[in-house]
């Protein structure tokens, strides 16, 4: 008697596996996607606090770019991190034409999202169906979009 397997067994061995396989990928990219909002949010909280600090000791003026937190005294960041959803972009920033008001955002798992903001402190979030802000400002937006933290007065 001949020890070992036929073909058919392995074939369906085969076939269960590549089953199993096909069913894991699409909850390990949701996976993947919930890791890098969460990596978004404490980012962005980061980059508020940065900007905060910059307008506190520059007479309560944001930054006229984000890049201008890394080289401000005190030092909140030293590197500005990548948006995880940009393809090594940076987060996007927007500031009112007083520097008074900001928004930061991420472009989301959708990788479309952006934003505004005027004079009255309005920020205008487009393309939200995975866009993640933070303004220090209120929002208008237009299908939800994900606040982190949201300053009173944002919708």
């Amino acid at each position: 008697m001949k020890k070992g397997f036929t073909i058919i067994e392995l074939l369906i061995v085969i076939s269960v596996i590549a089953i199993l396989v096909g069913i894991s990928m699409p909850r390990f990219k949701g996976m993947q996607d919930e890791g890098n909002i969460t990596k978004a949010r404490g980012e962005l909280k980061t980059l508020q606090a940065a900007v905060e600090s910059y307008a506190i000791h520059h007479t309560n003026l944001a930054p006229a770019a984000l890049a201008d937190v890394t080289a401000s005294s005190p030092v909140m960041v030293s590197v500005l991190p990548t948006d995880p959803f940009g393809g090594g972009a940076d987060y996007g920033y927007a500031v009112s034409g007083s520097r008074r008001y900001y928004v930061i955002w991420s472009v989301g798992p959708a990788k479309n999202g952006s934003a505004a903001i005027t004079d009255a402190g309005v920020a205008t979030i487009t393309n939200t169906s995975s866009c993640i802000y933070i303004t220090n400002g209120s929002s208008t937006a237009d299908g939800g979009g994900e606040v982190v933290d949201p300053p009173i007065g944002c919708g």
